[in-house]
């Protein structure tokens, strides 16, 4: 015995329903789609968010908000997150080595939770003001690129 000489078990396969094959087939005449209309119809399909010709949902709905096109999407670092840095000068390409920030994500903002115990200069985009005052504070220089 081999496998080209395996078969299905009796009863274990079902011939698929023969639609529209005469009126004696018992699915002949509209083939099981009813009278008229568009799903009566060969190739007749209506897109998914059709509503019957009601007025859609995304016309029913007003128009809300507003996207600024100008908008700079800032990814955060904290001072206390800096402190695990070596070097005297923290720059952006530091902070994507040690995964403080996605390369991709956007621009460095610099925030001043926690205490910066070693002068540092950092380099980024953005600073808070309490992180600009912590930073000098620490003997450090906090640079804008």
């Amino acid at each position: 015995m081999h496998l080209g000489m395996l078969k299905h078990a009796p009863g274990a396969k079902k011939k698929p329903k023969r639609i529209g094959r005469g009126t004696g087939s018992g699915h002949g005449k509209t083939a099981t789609r009813g009278h008229k209309g568009l799903k009566a119809r060969s190739g007749a399909s209506h897109r998914a968010w059709f509503e019957g010709g009601q007025m859609p949902l995304q016309r029913r709905i007003p128009k809300r908000g507003f996207v600024h096109l100008e908008r700079k999407e800032y990814q955060i670092v904290r001072l206390s997150q800096l402190e695990g840095i070596g070097g005297p000068v923290v720059q952006p390409e530091n902070l994507y080595k040690a995964r403080l920030a996605k390369k991709n994500k956007g621009q460095v903002k610099i925030l001043s939770d926690g205490e910066l115990k070693k002068p540092l200069e950092i380099h980024a985009h953005a600073f808070s003001k309490k992180a600009v005052e912590k930073i000098e504070a620490a003997g450090g220089k906090a640079v804008r690129i």
